[in-house]
């Protein structure tokens, strides 16, 4: 238990520990010394937590290599034989200015070479990941910028000269990014418009923001999976309203913990103005937020929430449309980005879904089956359709679900299933 999405942040830092290469090295080699033959039991977790090790390892090395071709390709920067300092065969590559503590002191280290580099990126991928992923809302984006955010910082490295502040560094460089992105695409969340025909329920049209895309919670850094209200879908969908700035500043000061002075460094700002932000980024928040939530505190999923999902899939399954009636709040809504349909209310909801669920109907989709699924902190399920003649299942829609205090279902996101194999779904049964 943690008494703050920043405390969390901290315990999470801490138990991840440095991103030293030769530390892993040797902690593979001592792993592999210590296997034995048996109990099995044994012998299975030395393997497990071995082969955890060698995957990480591995991951450097096929970073290293990649970032050696980079410099060759994209920098013009080459080794000397026998593995000497780079040297630059055009001109020098672009520099930031070097990262500085909070106090003002330049961090002292030596400068980086492809293995020591791949190390650190490495140890902060998933959280550099998780960054973009709130700033942008999109899977895909983050993706993209992350890419983005380690080649800047290996075309920056001369401008860092240590370790010490090597996570605020990288936040840095990935907010930079992730703001020429914004400025770039130009993004605004709209509101749903009325489709003709459609009876979409009483409700106000929802916020519609196309690029909204769900994360496998299996690629979450430990602490935003612990975290789940930092990356719940309702809270993406409400930072995606605030200004870039605005929303950099509360995504680095209230959701991962970094101090006043190193946000307003990651900003190239002031500590003033990056107090003056989050006075206006905080209440427009709320604004977004659900009316039973005035800020993103959330709970893990309950035994009750699980079994709401299983009866979820199960009545899909079974076309039962009476069951699926009984599980949706009065006042469920859907949404499906980046389509436009959208329903506020269990009649109107109901109203789509039933021809889609009656065999007898020439709107009858086909049989589902699902599989379950973990996405920003929230239960999801993976829906598949085989349709009337074939006897294949395939992949149709990721469907990510919210609970009310009842636990039943209050929102749902359908996405496209493009994303599937992100989860670990198939995208074929």
């Amino acid at each position: 238990m943690y008494c703050s999405a920043a405390c969390r942040q901290r315990a999470y830092r801490g138990r991840q520990g440095g991103g030293d290469l030769e530390e892993l090295i040797e902690s593979v080699g001592r792993q592999a010394g210590a296997l034995v033959p048996r109990p099995a039991s044994a012998l299975y977790a030395g393997v497990t937590e071995l082969s955890a090790s060698v995957a990480r390892l591995r991951r450097i090395a096929r970073l290293a290599q990649e970032t050696a071709e980079r410099s060759v390709t994209e920098t013009g920067v080459t080794e000397t034989p026998g593995g000497g300092s780079p040297v630059s065969v055009t001109e020098s590559p672009v520099t930031e200015s070097p990262v500085t503590e909070s106090g003002g002191t330049t961090v002292a280290g030596p400068p980086f070479d492809e293995s020591a580099f791949a190390a650190l990126t490495e140890a902060h991928r998933r959280e550099i990941r998780a960054h973009c992923y709130r700033m942008t809302g999109s899977y895909d984006d983050a993706e993209d910028l992350v890419q983005e955010t380690f080649l800047r910082a290996w075309r920056a490295r001369d401008g860092y000269e240590g370790r010490a502040g090597a996570r605020t560094w990288l936040y840095r460089i990935a907010t930079n990014a992730c703001l020429d992105f914004q400025r770039r695409t130009a993004r605004r969340p709209q509101h749903y418009e009325p489709l003709p025909g459609m009876d979409h329920g009483p409700g106000e049209p929802p916020g519609r923001i196309t690029w909204l895309q769900p994360c496998p919670d299996d690629e979450l850094p430990d602490s935003a999976a612990e975290a789940r209200e930092t990356v719940e879908l309702v809270l993406l969908a409400a930072l995606q309203h605030l200004p870039a700035r605005q929303r950099a500043a509360l995504v680095l000061r209230d959701l991962l913990g970094l101090t006043a002075a190193e946000t307003a460094q990651a900003l190239e700002t002031s500590v003033a103005s990056v107090n003056s932000a989050l006075q206006r980024a905080r209440p427009a928040l709320r604004e977004h937020l659900p009316a039973s939530r005035t800020d993103w505190t959330a709970t893990p999923p309950t035994d009750a929430q699980r079994a709401t999902l299983q009866r979820y899939m199960t009545a899909a399954e079974r076309l039962d449309f009476d069951a699926m009636a009984g599980l949706l709040a009065e006042d469920v809504t859907l949404t499906m980005p980046p389509n436009p349909f959208w329903f506020t209310g269990r009649a109107a909801l109901l109203a789509f879904l039933r021809p889609s669920l009656d065999p007898a109907s020439p709107l009858f989709l086909g049989h589902w089956r699902h599989l379950p699924a973990r996405a920003n902190g929230q239960l999801a399920a993976g829906g598949y359709v085989r349709r009337p003649g074939t006897n294949v299942y395939r992949a149709q829609v990721l469907d990510v679900l919210r609970f009310d205090a009842e636990d039943r279902v209050a929102e749902i996101t359908s996405f496209e299933p493009h994303l599937f194999p992100a989860f670990g779904l198939p995208l074929r049964l």
